[in-house]
């Protein structure tokens, strides 16, 4: 069967950008396009992951890629929706219309506009995301506060890890020109309650959450039998998606049981195990996200995930960083573009284009990218073709 391979991609800074909706994806996809060298007559389907639940009034927004270009007309167009996972469902749709295909080039997309709206109303849009019979009223905050009392109940007070892990990501943001944030952020600030550095959810504090942020990213992939034309080359060793119940009520939350499974039919497939991983890059929505998915990824047994950073390995010079881009914590998280955002990282890691952020020797990477409260995860392990 033939295989989808990342030839082409672009990225817009994420942060409170003053464009709109349409003004994120035309930048993002003419830079995929032109970075790839196609033509866009030749662009078979366009796949759009956004969230929206009302950040923005454009809730039919998948042809607004249309304007990149007007050889795209009549092209089909589809927006994709699955919380904050939409960028890895518009990827992983797109890859299946040329594996099935009927599709030999395509274009990706994933785009947020946040920041038209106040805290408020972010705080309501995303709340969308959750299982409205019982946790209509709950902020994702609260979401993942409650995921980190119940790990903390388990296995002991992890602020200082948290702390720790919110200032690596800040400190790997300052490598990376795209971030939304550069600032470095010290462990004690971090670990501290302050009025810079307030309570949000206990016990999340300000430097525990990811940032309001707009932006888009964008991928060109073709089938295997066009790739040989391209001088940059990612194929997928694996890719592999699993939705657990919606209801939190349903789920342990402290075992991250979606997560876990994700990693463990990806690596399956890959024919691969943790220690094959040259880096990593994952979705910290949250602190305590991070933390529970070095479990879930195999860097530590349950329950002892801080020895992943105690141990330094998920440091930039460790064995398998993670989040050298910044992650959402520091990066941003306009939630269609975080998907595609970590896939282009990732594609730039593989292909020696990262910059500052380049890991020596990156030959095996992961993108694990989660929508809502660890029901809809997805993960990716890509590698230089040829």
């Amino acid at each position: 069967m033939t295989d989808a391979n990342i030839v082409g991609w672009g990225h817009t800074t994420f942060g409170r950008l003053p464009g709109s909706l349409e003004d994120m994806i035309v930048e993002a996809a003419r830079e995929a396009i032109d970075h790839a060298g196609i033509d866009p007559a030749d662009i078979d389907g366009i796949w759009l992951g956004n969230f929206n639940s009302g950040l923005v009034k454009d809730g039919f927004a998948s042809s607004l890629a249309l304007n990149v270009d007007d050889r795209l007309r009549f092209t089909p167009a589809t927006r994709l929706e699955n919380a904050c996972a939409s960028g890895s469902a518009a990827i992983y749709a797109a890859r299946d219309a040329i594996r099935a295909g009927w599709a030999k080039t395509v274009l990706v997309i994933g785009a947020e506009k946040m920041t038209a709206q106040d805290t408020a109303g972010v705080t309501a849009a995303l709340s969308g995301a959750s299982y409205q019979a019982e946790e209509a009223d709950v902020s994702f905050p609260e979401v993942f506060a409650r995921f980190a009392r119940k790990y903390f109940e388990a296995n002991g007070d992890h602020s200082l890890t948290l702390a720790k892990i919110a200032a690596k990501n800040h400190a790997n943001a300052m490598k990376n020109p795209l971030a939304h944030l550069h600032k470095a952020l010290d462990v004690e600030f971090c670990n501290t309650v302050s009025d810079r550095n307030p309570m949000i959810a206990a016990p999340l504090r300000m430097s525990d959450c990811s940032l309001i942020s707009d932006g888009a990213a964008a991928l060109v992939m073709v089938a295997d039998e066009r790739a040989s034309a391209f001088d940059r080359v990612v194929r997928f060793r694996a890719a592999v998606q699993v939705n657990d119940f919606l209801p939190m009520s349903r789920r342990d939350l402290a075992a991250f049981d979606g997560p876990f499974e994700a990693f463990r039919r990806a690596y399956a497939a890959a024919g691969i195990t943790v220690d094959d991983l040259d880096f990593a890059e994952v979705h910290d929505c949250f602190t305590i996200a991070e933390l529970l998915v070095y479990e879930a990824m195999g860097l530590a047994p349950r329950g002892q995930g801080a020895r992943a950073m105690e141990e330094g390995h998920v440091m930039a010079d460790g064995r398998l960083p993670v989040n050298l881009s910044g992650g959402l914590k520091a990066k941003g998280h306009p939630v269609g573009a975080t998907g595609v955002s970590m896939h282009v990282l990732a594609a730039r890691q593989l292909t020696g284009c990262a910059g500052e952020m380049q890991k020596a020797g990156a030959d095996l990477g992961c993108v694990f990218n989660m929508g809502g409260s660890a029901v809809a995860n997805y993960c990716s392990i890509l590698e230089p073709a040829g």
